[in-house]
């Protein structure tokens, strides 16, 4: 099983992820042998507002696919 931990903190700008449907593409060829994990993600909403929330919402529809990968968000 593969991890991918993404750091909120570290999410200061929208510069390189600006298109969110390719994102969606890439996320459904995972294999479900792979977790996504958000942490720190009010650094993410406090950084990137509107936009973070349509980001979580692209990582939670994939999450929510049986043949994704996985998607959770740790809070602490």
């Amino acid at each position: 099983m593969e991890f991918i931990i993404i750091d909120g903190r570290r999410m200061t700008t929208i510069e390189y992820g600006r298109n969110l449907d390719a994102l969606h593409d890439c996320l459904t060829d995972l294999s479900r042998n792979v977790w996504i994990v958000l942490i720190n993600g009010d650094f993410m909403d406090e950084n990137l507002g509107e936009y973070a929330k349509r980001l979580r919402r692209v990582f939670t529809d994939v999450g929510n696919l049986p043949y994704a990968c996985h998607f959770t968000e740790y809070r602490s």
